[in-house]
């Protein structure tokens, strides 16, 4: 005949689920305040056999949940609700879900709560209202994507700037099927892009563009793309930006080693990849509020010979490392921004596969087999490692940390040696990291 509601639920792997079922062992009956953006997802799983396990209570019976209510303990009354929390998609349609609107829902399905438990704390991220303007995603395969997925699961606002001349082609693949897989966020529902820009980050100001780009049948249409161009718009659009994410990367003659690479090329590669970070943070800065975060991605060839990543890329990237510093002093002291780098372990994105091919392999795929079988952890690298990194360097999570380069490589920048290197024959072989933990 007790009734217990355990506020903060929403799986079956937290301390809440075990207080749950320890009650529901002695006959409690069980109700349940779930965070709104994540209340379906819950449900869901709890109606699927891989929880039954969860589920299954010393008798052998099934914990049953009497019902769940959503719940964010951030609001106490409707009217402490923001408008566009009230707005937001994940939000929708699930009902009252203040505090004293859980209360009242109780009171009159039960007419008592003889246990209440309190398992909340911090609470998943909230980015409801921020404006995350993610450069350079193209496809659903590389980091960004899985940077702006992050973003959009914690409520984010997502914009997106797109090269000029794979535009169409990326908003018609976002329209098919096929894509609907990797724009699904982690309650279900659709990863939705509020707008996608022409960017062509190569250039800062419309004056800078050669006249062979401009008549180019590929930017033919696609209206203004210079860093100063989106920005404008950006802040006609939305009137700010909250997160900055840099995550553009070209070398024209990446396939050559450093000895055969031209100037011109060498300079492309700094130009697209390093000096693009400076010029967006110069212009973007002066739309984000102070607390605004700012981050790119680098390549451990920054510090590293990487034989095959050529074309100036490595400079490039030891370039971006260093700006990255001087940005966060900069940056910091002008506009309270934060500035941080992630050095991300190799991917097999669709740019990184375009590097080289010689011997069957491409350049990404030989760095993917040296790390699995040289890094701490053993195992391959995805995007959604470096996507939850970012998200902590691009939120209050990490508040006091800028200047920062950080390692999302399964540890392998931390070797100083190749454990598969003929040198080791004959030697008992490392174990490999258990899958799963």
């Amino acid at each position: 005949g007790k009734v217990a509601f355990i506020a903060g639920v929403a799986d079956t792997s937290g301390y809440g689920w075990a207080i749950a079922k320890e009650l529901a062992n002695a006959g409690a009956t069980i109700v349940i305040g779930t965070w709104p953006p994540v209340l379906k997802l819950f449900q869901g799983a709890l109606r699927k056999k891989a929880t039954d396990e969860a589920r299954k209570l010393d008798d052998g019976s099934m914990m049953e949940i009497a019902k769940i209510y959503p719940l964010d303990a951030m609001y106490d009354v409707p009217e402490d609700v923001p408008q566009e929390v009230m707005e937001n998609k994940r939000y929708a349609g699930v009902g009252p879900f203040t505090i004293q609107e859980v209360v009242e829902q109780v009171k009159a399905d039960y007419g008592k709560v003889d246990i209440l438990v309190h398992s909340l704390a911090n609470g998943p991220v909230d980015l409801t209202g921020k404006v995350a303007f993610i450069a350079g995603v193209a496809d659903t395969s590389g980091y960004g994507w899985a940077i702006a997925k992050e973003l959009a699961n914690a409520g984010a606002t997502i914009v997106i700037g797109t090269w000029p001349p794979v535009l169409k082609l990326f908003q018609g693949a976002l329209r098919k099927k096929s894509t609907d897989e990797a724009r699904m966020l982690d309650d279900g529902s659709m990863m939705e892009i509020a707008k996608i820009y022409p960017l062509d980050a190569m250039y800062d100001v419309p004056e800078d563009v050669p006249q062979e780009v401009m008549e180019n049948k590929r930017y033919a249409g696609v209206g203004p793309f210079t860093i100063q161009e989106v920005v404008e718009q950006v802040k006609a659009d939305y009137g700010k930006v909250d997160i900055l994410v840099h995550s553009l990367a070209n070398g024209p003659e990446v396939t050559k080693p450093l000895l055969e690479t031209s100037r011109k090329g060498y300079l492309a590669a700094s130009s697209a990849s390093a000096y693009s970070l400076v010029s967006m943070v110069s212009k973007f800065a002066p739309l984000m509020p102070p607390g605004g975060s700012v981050l790119s991605l680098s390549y451990i060839a920054s510090e590293r010979v990487i034989p095959g990543y050529g074309g100036g890329m490595s400079s490039a990237k030891a370039q971006l490392e260093s700006d990255t510093r001087t940005l966060a002093w900069e940056a910091g002291r002008k506009y309270g921004v934060r500035v941080n780098t992630i050095s991300a372990g190799p991917l097999k994105s669709r740019a990184a596969s375009a590097i080289g091919n010689e011997g069957g392999k491409t350049f990404i795929e030989r760095a993917i087999d040296y790390s699995v079988n040289n890094a701490p952890l053993s195992l391959p690298l995805y995007s959604e490692h470096v996507g939850k990194t970012a998200m902590c360097l691009l939120t209050d999570l990490t508040v006091g940390v800028t200047g920062m380069t950080v390692y999302v490589d399964m540890g392998l920048h931390a070797m100083g040696t190749a454990m598969d290197s003929p040198a080791y024959e004959g030697l008992e072989k490392p174990v490999r990291t258990p899958e799963g933990r």
